[in-house]
This record gives C-alpha cells, sequence and structure tokens, in this order.
C-alpha cells in the first residue's frame, strides 16, 4: 500500500507539473515584459518633468529679458517655451513673442540737431522710456553745451530714474545757465516724486537751506 500511494503521487505529480510548469513559464514571461513597461512608463514621466522644467525655466528667463527691455533675447525664449507640455504657459508664450515684435519693429528715429533730440528726449522722459530719454539727451548736450533747458530735462530724467546725484548736477548746471529754472522746478508736479531729497531742496530753496 504504501507503494501505491507513492506511485499514486508520482502519478498527480506527473498531471499537476506541466501546469505549473505553464503558469511559471507565464508568469515569468509577463513579469519581465510589466517590468519594461514599468521602466519606460518612468522614462517617459521623467523626459515629461524634464520638458515642463525647461518651459518654465525659458519662460521665466524671458520674463525678465522682457522686463528688462532685451526683447530680441526674450523673444528668443519665449520660442522655446511655445511648445512646452503646459499649453496655457505656451500661447502666454505667443502673445509675448507678438509683443516682442511689436517692440523691435519700432521705426529707426533719423534725429539731426540737437533740438530733434531734446523734443524726442522730452518724449520719451513723458512715456517714462527714461534710458532712451537720457542717451538723446546726452546727444543733446554734446551738440549744445550750454542747452539749459536739456540740462533741465536731463536733471528730470534722472530724478525719475533714482538717480538724485545726477538730478542735482543736472538741475543745478540749468539754474547756472538759467535761474528761472528754479521757479520752474517748483512748479513742476514731475519734479514732485524726487524734489523732498534734501540735494534737491538745497537747489529749489536755497534761502530755507541755506545753500548759495
Amino acid at each position: 500500500m504504501p507503494l501505491k500511494k507513492k506511485t499514486t503521487v508520482a502519478k498527480n505529480l506527473g498531471k499537476s507539473d506541466p501546469e505549473s510548469i505553464m503558469k511559471f513559464e507565464t508568469t515569468a514571461r509577463r513579469r519581465p515584459a510589466n517590468a519594461a513597461q514599468d521602466a519606460g512608463g518612468s522614462a517617459e514621466a521623467a523626459e515629461a518633468r524634464n520638458q515642463a522644467q525647461a518651459q518654465l525655466k525659458a519662460f521665466e528667463n524671458a520674463v525678465r529679458l522682457f522686463h528688462a527691455g532685451q526683447f530680441s533675447e526674450a523673444r528668443d525664449l519665449f520660442a522655446k517655451a511655445v511648445g512646452g507640455p503646459n499649453r496655457e504657459m505656451g500661447h502666454n508664450a505667443e502673445l509675448h513673442i507678438r509683443m516682442c515684435d511689436r517692440r523691435l519693429q519700432r521705426p529707426i528715429v533719423d534725429l539731426k540737431t540737437a533740438e530733434e533730440h531734446y523734443n524726442y528726449g522730452v518724449a520719451m522722459v513723458n512715456a517714462r522710456n527714461l534710458a532712451i530719454a537720457q542717451q538723446h539727451l546726452e546727444v543733446a548736450l554734446k551738440m549744445e553745451p550750454d542747452a539749459d533747458h536739456v540740462f533741465y530735462a536731463m536733471a528730470l530724467c534722472k530724478g525719475l530714474a533714482g538717480d538724485i546725484d545726477g538730478a542735482y548736477e543736472n538741475l543745478k548746471r540749468a539754474i547756472d545757465l538759467e535761474p528761472r529754472n528754479r521757479i520752474a522746478a517748483r512748479q513742476d508736479a514731475d519734479f514732485g516724486g524726487f524734489a523732498s531729497y534734501p540735494l534737491i531742496q538745497q537747489l529749489l530753496f536755497p534761502d530755507r537751506t541755506g545753500a548759495a
């Protein structure tokens, strides 16, 4: 009887082994495939993250350049941000590209005389394009070194830009050349943002401060 039991077990094993082997082989075949799929998914996710980060970095740098007035450089980075995975950011980048194009397509100003540079500089001061205004006022002063009205405009330009020392020097020169510029500056609302600085007060109200 023990022998028969042994034979019976052997027969059962014989019947079950192929099925077990098939299940094992099937599982073994599936595991590498699933592992490959997981690896592929991870790689795709990593690539997507890299693209999103690159888009964000390009867009943020482009915005900084845009606000700094470097429109050509900003446009190149906005173009890189257009094709990223974030569609809303890409659309925003396209809008900024158009703004860059409008600023880059401004007509070239052909100015020849000191008065033309002065007038254009004043227009730029009023538009608060202070860097451009200063460039044209400097040209006007090179052409007419004793033009008090140009020094007056330069003082305003410097003051609005936060350069109080520069505003003082130019306003002092304007007043030395034409004393009436002192009264004009007192009444000029554009000087209001920086007229309270001690240096400017010395020029506007010398009797109060004891300055000459």
